[in-house]
Order: C-alpha cells, then sequence, then structure tokens
C-alpha cells in the first residue's frame, strides 16, 4: 500500500485541497491481489486504490467512457500473420497504466483509507486519472495513442487497437489491449529501439518474447505459433473436481434436445452460470466448443439439472485434451478461406435457424461464430444465404485488418457453402416470391461476387466445416471435421 501510495504522488496524480461548496468528493478502496507466473509460481503481492467511480455523475465527473481493446479475432489474425512473415513476438506491461491519463474533469477524492493529512477536511483533488474512475481507460488509451503516433506509428482504421510502424524496410505492428502490448516486426534493433523509447515515456516492464498474453499460452515453433489455454482448463477442472473423471469423445450428445427439457430447477444457478462464463473464454483457443457453449448459454436464466449434466459433459470432453489449442502455420498463404453453414429452424420454440461460420487464414484459424439467426427464416437456402451474409461481413473486415498490416489481398476471398440454392440466389440476381422479403442488405454478397472480391464455391456437406458450429456432431463426424480446422495437440509450457 505504501509501494502504491508513493507511486501515485511520485506521478503528481493528485493535489490535496479543500471541497469546494457545492462539490461532493467519491470515496475510494484498496483492492489486493496476488500475481502469479505463467507456470503458477507467486510473482508479487499486489495493492491497488481505486476510486469508488459508481458514484461519479455523467456530464459533472466524467463524459465519454468508451475506449478500444484488441478483439480476440485481431489477437489471433497478427499471430497467424506474423507467423507467416516471421517477424519476431515481444510482449510490454505498463506499470499503473491508469494513472498516466491526464484528467480533463474536476473530480474530487477522499483521502486513502489508512492514510490522512496533518489537516482535517482535506480531499484529494485528482489531477490524473486513477483506477476505478469511468473516464480512466479512455484517457489512458487517449495517452497512449499520443505517444505512440508521435513516434510515427499510425492508427490502423479496421481496428483502433492496432498501430503499424514503416520507415523504409522497417516494419512493426502494436497490438494493444488496456496495458498489455504485443510487438511484430521484421527488425530486432528497430523493436528494442521502440522500447526504449517507451521505457523514458511510460514505467514500463519488458517480458520479452510473447510466450503468455490474457491466459493464452503461446508457444513458437518451426511449425508455427502454437495457442493454447492448458493451464486455464486444468484449473477449472480443478474447481468442479473432475481432474480424475472419465474423458468423453464429443462435447454435446447428438440429437441432445436441450431446449425441450423438462426437470428439476437447479438449486444454485449461480454455479451453471459461472461454469458457463468460463466456458465462453475458452472458445477463444477452442472452437469446437463454440455450438455447444451457444446452446449452453440460453438457459442462463432458469437452468435445469439437466443443463448442468451437460455443462459436465463439456468438462469431460475438456478432459479428454486439456492441452489442446490451434496452430497457426508458418507456411500457410496470405488468402482468406471462408466456410458457412446453418441449421434450418433449429430452435423447438423460436424456429430461428443457427448460423455458424469458419475463417482461415491459409490454413491458420482466425475467426469462428455459432449465433442464432435474428429472424425466421422460411426456407433452408435463404437460411444459408443469411449465413454468407454474416461471414462475408467478416470476410472484408479481415481483408482491411490485413492491409493495415502492409498485406494487399489481391486474390479473391474464397467461400465455402454447402446450399447449391443459396449460391445461385448470391451470384444472380434472383427475385421471386421465395426471395423478395430477404432483407436488402443481405443481397450486398452478390455485389462482393460480382466485383470479385469473393469466389463462391460449393461443398459437399461432408466436408463443410463449419457444420460443426451448427449442431451436435456424432463422434466420428466431429473427430473427422476437427482434423480440418487446424487444431492441434500440441503442448505449451506453463
Amino acid at each position: 500500500m505504501k509501494s502504491e501510495i508513493d507511486a501515485l504522488e511520485r506521478n503528481n496524480t493528485w493535489t490535496v485541497e479543500n471541497l469546494p461548496p457545492g462539490k461532493t468528493a467519491i470515496g475510494c478502496k484498496w483492492v489486493y491481489r496476488i500475481k502469479y507466473h505463467a507456470y503458477g509460481k507467486i510473482e508479487r503481492y499486489k495493492a491497488r486504490l481505486v476510486a469508488l467511480g459508481n458514484r461519479q455523475i455523467q456530464g459533472v465527473d466524467y463524459a465519454e467512457t468508451f475506449a478500444p481493446v484488441a478483439k480476440m479475432v485481431s489477437v489471433r489474425t497478427f499471430l497467424a500473420v506474423a507467423a507467416i512473415k516471421g517477424w519476431a513476438l515481444h510482449q510490454m506491461d505498463v506499470h499503473n497504466a491508469f494513472l498516466h491519463g491526464d484528467l480533463h474533469e474536476e473530480v474530487f477524492m477522499r483521502l486513502p483509507p489508512g492514510f490522512s493529512s496533518s489537516k482535517s477536511g482535506k480531499v484529494c483533488r485528482l489531477r490524473k486519472s486513477i483506477y476505478g474512475l469511468r473516464q480512466a481507460p479512455r484517457m489512458w488509451f487517449f495517452k497512449l495513442t499520443t505517444t505512440l503516433e508521435t513516434y510515427g506509428f499510425v492508427q490502423s482504421k479496421a481496428d483502433y487497437s492496432l498501430f503499424t510502424y514503416h520507415k523504409g524496410k522497417v516494419f512493426m505492428a502494436i497490438l494493444i489491449y488496456v496495458d498489455d502490448l504485443v510487438i511484430a516486426g521484421n527488425d530486432g534493433e528497430a523493436i528494442c529501439d521502440f522500447k526504449k523509447y517507451m521505457s523514458t515515456v511510460f514505467h514500463m516492464k519488458d517480458l520479452g518474447t510473447l510466450k503468455y498474453f490474457l491466459g493464452i499460452e503461446i508457444a513458437r515453433g518451426a511449425e508455427g505459433v502454437f495457442l493454447s489455454q492448458r493451464k486455464y482448463t486444468l484449473v477449472l477442472l480443478g474447481e468442479c473436481g473432475l481432474l480424475a473423471a472419465k474423458p468423453a469423445c464429443t462435447p454435446l450428445e447428438q440429437n441432445h434436445r436441450l431446449a425441450e427439457c423438462k426437470g428439476k430447477t437447479l438449486k444454485d444457478p449461480e454455479k451453471y452460470r459461472r461454469l458457463v462464463g468460463k466456458l465462453i473464454y475458452l472458445t477463444i483457443t477452442r472452437p469446437e466448443l463454440s455450438y455447444s457453449v451457444h446452446t449452453l448459454a440460453q438457459f442462463m436464466g432458469e437452468p435445469l439439472e439437466v443443463h448442468y449434466e451437460a455443462a459436465l459433459r463439456v468438462m469431460y470432453y475438456l478432459k479428454n485434451n486439456p492441452g489442446q489449442g490451434i496452430l497457426l502455420r508458418t507456411d500457410s498463404e496470405l488468402q482468406l478461406n471462408a466456410y458457412c453453414d446453418s441449421d434450418w429452424a433449429s430452435c423447438p420454440m423460436t424456429r430461428r435457424s443457427v448460423t455458424g461460420y469458419f475463417v482461415m487464414v491459409g490454413e491458420s484459424p482466425v475467426s469462428w461464430k455459432t449465433k442464432k439467426q435474428p429472424t425466421v427464416s422460411r426456407s433452408s437456402a435463404e437460411a444459408e444465404y443469411r449465413s454468407m451474409a454474416n461471414v462475408v461481413c467478416e470476410l472484408i473486415w479481415l481483408k482491411s485488418f490485413l492491409q493495415s498490416l502492409n498485406i494487399e489481398h489481391i486474390k479473391p476471398m474464397k467461400l465455402h457453402c454447402d446450399s447449391q440454392a443459396a449460391i445461385h440466389i448470391a451470384t444472380n440476381p434472383v427475385f421471386h416470391e421465395r426471395t423478395k422479403h430477404i432483407e436488402l442488405d443481405c443481397h450486398f454478397v452478390r455485389d462482393q461476387i460480382k466485383n470479385g472480391s469473393v469466389i463462391a464455391q460449393y461443398t459437399r456437406s461432408s466436408e463443410q466445416r463449419a457444420d460443426i458450429f451448427t449442431k451436435a456432431l456424432g463422434k466420428k463426424q466431429f473427430a473427422y471435421l476437427m482434423s480440418k480446422l487446424g487444431i492441434s495437440n500440441l503442448h505449451a509450457p506453463t
């Protein structure tokens, strides 16, 4: 706590003043945490002073609060390109990042608990942002953006958390997630110079080669960059008491009918919600869990015992290969390939279809999703067409993201669909009674195919990789499609 207070005062975070008439001082509290190394050993004990931002009043103490962070799709695509290009990957962390943001509003805070002033009635007028303030993330990101742009970086329009630097033959890219910086580049000396520059501006911690980021274990080898969440999975299995459980071959039973199940309501629904919430985070490196987690998340409001048993089956499946993850291959082409599928009217309650898509850079998986469609489709062809529209949006964005990384995607992006009717609708200006009710925003797929940005190709249903994102499959087909998704059983160091 003393170390934290010293850091705040060295940073000129506040000035101790009398509280002006008509003003209200917000409270603050201490938050304690134990920080661990990636391999589980205690790194340090940490105390942080946090302002009670829930007492702030919009328009008085703060205005805008939004600050961008890197999407997980951006992280995977960034690492996939680095693997293909052979770029060096480094990581830096900013100590007390939010304390560097300059505060524009007039905010007063009570003195920290356990510390006092020689004069009574004093409060802290915040000159810089502090953890807990609603505008703190925004102020920090603005400060960091200004610093990077001063050095010569350009902010990407595809993802505002991506910054690129291009001078002569030197190319560097930085991806930001709050106070964590992932640095990639083709020149080791230029990266070292940049690290020195950042250390002169902020109190930085150089974490060296990228190995552990946001709970994701990253291992680099001759084949490529391997991403897994082995430690996270083992901790989750331990919490559920399933470290010695018998493994399952698939996450959900085929033809499960969970939406129609009836039975006893779970006595402790919180344990179900916690478990499903943690499983959602596992889909970052386990794409095959997307449909299972999507299904289980629909029963958060009032889960039944049968739903909890289904969630535990996902844990049994994880016990089979806790270190499984995705491999971003070095021998991949910088070519976007997408697979889309839908399960028509699969929801027995709403009769809405489920959309699933899967996007790869070469043979490296970077983006996937399972989502229920917002409207009811009148035919399977319509459901497939809506699925195509969703994945084309993702392809267009990924193409612009690659352009930010100085990569021109000249060839058409390949879109694999197992519905010839949907491909026919997408490639021909057909308007009849079965298509005239489809929203106009779906028909932009035709424009992308017409201008050559996207090429639609027919794929047999048995070869449709996105099929695993729309329904629970049998053991044989599940294992076959898993082998096509770029999933590997390599083990990253923990």
